[in-house]
């Protein structure tokens, strides 16, 4: 126990450094956790040797699985069925293009370029085709684009493009036995049962028991997470679903969307961030220089290459064609997930998910620099959220949630 206190401490401290660093520099809170997990790590293990860090410990790995299946879960209930139902067309074309352009460009490189075995360029094709959820939403909320048509077009098209990287990844590397089939019958289950249950038991319980919709939000994702690991999955992969099938029911209460994001962004999802930081190799890149610049220049440039051409037919108006674009190619939890997923069940090699989980850090902060700094469409910006911004060039904060996007009132 006092190990575990220790280990701990430690963790956390490195989290509200990573947290220091993000306010300092305005970046996505997750981008500087996994860069402090990275380097925090690579001095620990040369002082201290590889187990210092206690990365593997057992009860580590079962927070960071927690703090990404809650993640992925919120990622799914933000989404607006509205948006789905109002630009259905835009966020279909641009998700399902999104999607394709990098997972195929991406994977070819991998495979013909750097000489990757097959699986792993697949596993690199799926890691770099995401699009960062959570860091454009948070660009959404600083900006005031999440009430507008512009950026729920973007969100929705989000959704649909990390959706294709979900089932791709579940598909191309999820054992099909006879456990998928129960696995597939019982998410099939509960997503027809979820909608249904959840607003009578919230409607009898939620205001008589302490915390009972957090208690039974997680009780739906350790059942299903649990269920994905028995079949050789992972819990990332119905979490996602689920939140979209609870939006109606969970998302119009904002205080009870604020608290949940308080426990999954202030204790649980620091741990998942740091702990995919600290598996990747320094030394490798550094051996390695052109597979990652190559990668990198694969997923920006297959995104924009696919998406602008695409964007153009739904957005006339030049800053809102490339910020679309810019943010469409962004890339950050999925694309760690994935490369973890890649690594932990010997898809690809340590040096490989280095590679994959570098190019995915580049994507986060990349492009949202760019378009914040050169593309941000001032004209659609709500009037009091323009106001905020000022008028200078770059002000909005890339990846800076809203000051209530994750603390409770």
């Amino acid at each position: 126990m006092e190990q575990a206190l220790i280990t701990a401490s430690i963790w956390v401290g490195l989290a509200l450094v990573a947290t220091f660093a993000a306010s300092r520099l305005r970046v996505s809170v997750a981008l500087t956790e996994i860069v402090v997990g990275m380097l925090a790590s690579a001095a620990i293990v040369h002082a201290f040797g590889p187990d210092a860090t206690g990365a593997k410990a057992p009860w580590l790995l079962f927070v960071a699985s927690a703090g990404a299946t809650l993640l992925t879960f919120l990622a799914g209930a933000e989404l607006e069925p509205s948006v789905m139902r109002k630009k259905w067309k835009e966020v279909t074309v641009v998700g399902l293009v999104g999607f394709l352009a990098p997972f195929l460009g991406c994977a070819a490189l991998a495979r013909f370029v750097l000489g990757w075995s097959g699986p792993a360029s697949w596993l690199a094709g799926i890691a770099l085709s995401t699009t960062s959820m959570a860091v454009v939403y948070a660009v959404m909320l600083e900006t005031g684009f999440n009430r507008t048509e512009f950026g729920k077009g973007i969100l929705g098209a989000c959704f649909v493009n990390d959706l294709g990287t979900v089932i791709v990844l579940g598909l191309l590397f999820a054992p099909f036995t006879w456990r998928t089939l129960v696995f597939a019958g019982a998410c099939a289950a509960a997503f027809v049962c979820l909608p249904l249950v959840t607003p009578r038991l919230i409607e009898r319980y939620a205001h008589k028991t302490a915390a009972f919709r957090t208690k039974w939000v997680l009780f739906v994702l350790f059942g299903l997470g649990g269920l994905a690991l028995w079949a050789g999955s992972e819990p990332v992969l119905p979490a996602y679903i689920a939140g979209m099938v609870l939006t109606r029911t969970l998302g119009g209460d904002p205080v009870f969307m604020r608290r949940l994001r308080t426990l999954t962004v202030g204790f649980l999802s620091p741990f998942y961030f740091l702990r995919a930081g600290s598996l990747v190799a320094l030394p490798a890149l550094a051996a390695a220089p052109l597979a990652f610049v190559v990668l990198l220049a694969g997923k920006v440039g297959s995104k924009i290459f696919g998406l602008f051409p695409v964007i153009a037919r739904f957005r006339r108006e030049r800053n809102e064609r490339w910020y679309y674009t810019l943010l469409m190619s962004t890339g950050l939890t999925f694309g760690t997930i994935s490369a973890l997923f890649g690594y932990s069940h010997g898809i690809v090699s340590q040096e490989q998910y280095s590679h994959l989980v570098a190019v995915v850090i580049g994507s986060a902060v990349v492009p949202t620099l760019i378009a914040g700094a050169f593309f941000l469409p001032r004209h659609l910006v709500p009037q009091e959220a323009g106001e905020a911004i000022g008028g200078e060039r770059g002000a909005v904060a890339p990846g800076r949630a809203a000051p209530d996007s994750a603390e409770p009132h």
